[in-house]
């Protein structure tokens, strides 16, 4: 597979070309140049495919549209500037306009470059998969023959399952392509009638039947990674009466965190925070499943993460491009914490049944600060995971120096430049590569982790809270804030400096302070409970392109607890709070409920398709 074994490569690169599909209708043209049939109908064959089935994951396909910044896996677009987690980034509109439009909603429409990229590079995926399925029928060697083939064909449509998720989150009402729609067989027209999740979760259960509790390679699927995948499409899944299926989803959760271990046979476990973001400490027992990158493997760059090319500090220690995907405001603050518990303050502006209150004064940072003025970090206590996800002015920014806050950036009118996704400076020579022929060390080795560990403990609190088991969700959610609160994960100092490659001392770099829930959560009762664990969502995935979805999620219009419009009035309180730093982007955004939940879908895709294809409302 790609970047699975780097003895695959070579076999990976010749499917890679082989399986380019049409940039104009994904769903009805025949794959340029596929072999097919016949051909393939070996061993040698379906694995090759199944190669190019895993190798979309990250986002990137030969001769796609736009570019793979778009549509990378990472879903810092829609995921994460189209929430409330942060800006664009860059100069403020620059010659980017599909991205600012994502941010401000109010803009976006059909025409939109950016959902375009999206949406042809998972049908391409899919019928990838799709290729898989139907060939192994075609072997007559034997060599696929049994649990084999059985194994080949669980893994595409876990594959099938994964990129389906992706559009189902993004739009909703998406069309879903199995292995009988093909141009072969004349089917040209694809009608997108509702939500899919039923057909989604079907692939994961199909897979979790044939599919080993190990692999050979880290990066493909198990038997666990399709039961995670089939918990949370329960999570989305609104088809049972309007609500999500947190029933169905509870006892798989609970077997994943008792049972549940990696492809390579790890127990799931949390390791230390930061390892989840660093080449070295990739496919770790926090990693269910991840879109995997891997550089200097001959590819040209296409093997890394692309998705993330442009989202490094636009002005850091060793890069003038591009400072996409900035962190907001919004979101450091959300990492203050009340001085005496060390619980979160929940973004709320006004105390409720004895909750503490958000301030609404922004964490003491350097905006407007010249480079050259002295600026020392705020001592007010924080939750530890901060610097880890908002690189911050005066803070060691991983081993390269101390963070230089809002010179860094390119004018996005943010103290804040993104960290999650930069490779460390010492590893610099192996886990990076030019990406495209210009971004260099700017294409990183780095995983996307799709679903990790501590999303299976936070997804299980919601579901348990939701069923009514107060108790037993404030425990989850404190086995994911007890590793915030332990200092083996935390940023610490430098030993000098001015010399960063001497090391770091054991001295915590800010006032970290990370309480456990005493009983709140029962004592509160639920409505503080939700506050809760979707606050943790964000302290602990903030910047990996969950927020909007989570948002989306929530709100009662799509399954959520949280009532309908609860996603617009989230994000506008947003828009209205930014405004304070008159950022030029967001003073004219507004978020429409009913509308504005999920994307448009690309115009191009509903004039080809025959009127079968229909707009998602509002657009």
């Amino acid at each position: 597979m790609k970047k699975l074994s780097l003895k695959l490569i070579a076999l990976s690169s010749i499917v890679f070309l082989t399986l380019s599909y049409s940039c104009k209708k994904i769903l009805d043209k025949p794959a340029a140049g596929v072999l097919a049939g016949s051909t393939l109908a070996n061993k040698a064959g379906v694995d090759g495919l199944l190669i190019g089935a895993y190798s979309i994951l990250d986002g990137y396909y030969a001769g796609q549209p736009g570019t793979e910044f778009a549509s990378g896996i990472s879903n810092w677009t829609f995921g994460g500037i189209g929430s409330d987690d942060a800006y664009k980034g860059s100069t403020t509109q620059d010659q980017t306009p599909d991205a600012p439009a994502i941010e401000q909603h109010i803009s976006i429409n059909a025409n939109n470059g950016y959902t375009y990229a999206k949406w042809q590079v998972n049908y391409a995926g899919i019928q990838r998969a799709n290729d898989v399925i139907r060939e192994v029928p075609l072997v007559k060697d034997g060599s696929e023959a049994g649990d084999v083939g059985q194994q080949a064909i669980a893994e595409a449509r876990f594959l099938r399952g994964v990129y389906h998720f992706e559009l189902a989150k993004v739009w909703q009402n998406v069309p879903y392509v199995d292995e009988s729609i093909s141009y072969a067989n004349g089917n040209y027209d694809v009608p997108n009638p509702g939500p899919i999740w039923d057909k989604i979760e079907a692939d994961f259960a199909f897979a979790m039947s044939k599919l080993p509790k190990t692999q050979p390679q880290a990066g493909r699927a198990n038997y666990y990674a399709a039961k995670a995948f089939l918990a949370k499409a329960y999570m989305f899944d609104n088809l049972t009466g309007g609500k999500h299926s947190y029933a169905k989803a509870l006892p798989l959760l609970t077997d994943l965190i008792q049972n549940g271990e990696t492809a390579s046979g790890s127990k799931y476990a949390l390791g230390n925070y930061q390892d989840n973001f660093k080449a070295a400490t990739k496919n770790g027992p926090e990693s269910v499943f991840a879109a995997q990158m891997s550089v200097n493997d001959g590819s040209g760059g296409n093997n890394d993460a692309s998705g993330d090319v442009l989202n490094f500090p636009g002005g850091g220690t060793y890069t003038n491009c591009c400072g996409f995907y900035v962190p907001s405001y919004n979101l450091a603050n959300a990492f203050k914490v009340d001085a005496v518990t060390g619980l979160p303050m929940f973004q709320v502006d006004q105390p409720a049944n004895g909750w503490p209150a958000y301030d609404d004064v922004n964490l003491p940072n350097d905006h407007g600060l010249a480079s050259s003025a002295a600026f020392t970090p705020t001592n007010l206590p924080i939750d530890s995971r901060l610097d880890w996800t908002v690189g911050r002015r005066g803070i060691p920014y991983l081993d390269w120096g101390l963070g230089g806050g809002e010179p860094w950036t390119r004018g996005d009118l943010v103290p804040y430049v993104p960290i999650k996704n930069v490779f460390y400076h010492a590893d610099q020579g192996t886990t990076t590569d030019n990406q495209g022929g210009w971004a260099s060390s700017q294409g990183t080795a780095i995983n996307y982790n799709i679903i990790r560990f501590a999303d299976i403990y936070l997804l299980r609190a919601e579901a348990e809270a939701e069923t009514g088991d107060l108790a037993g969700a404030e425990a989850d959610v404190n086995v994911v804030r007890a590793r915030a609160a332990n200092p083996a994960s935390w940023v610490k100092t430098y030993v000098d400096n001015s010399d960063p490659s001497k090391g770091f001392t054991n001295t915590a770099a800010a006032n970290y302070k990370v309480g456990l829930y005493t009983g709140q959560f029962v004592a509160n009762g639920i409505d503080y409970a939700r506050l809760a664990i979707l606050c943790e969502n964000q302290l602990e995935f903030g910047m990996e392109g969950h927020r909007f979805f989570d948002l989306q999620r929530w709100d009662g219009r799509f399954g959520g607890p949280e009532p309908a419009g609860f996603m617009a009035g989230v994000l506008n309180a947003y828009y209205k709070a930014d405004n304070r730093i008159t950022n030029p982007v967001l003073s004219s955004a507004k978020f429409t409920a009913g509308r504005d939940e999920v994307y448009p879908i690309p115009l191009g895709e509903i004039d080809v398709e025959g009127g079968k294809l229909k707009q998602n409302n509002g657009y």
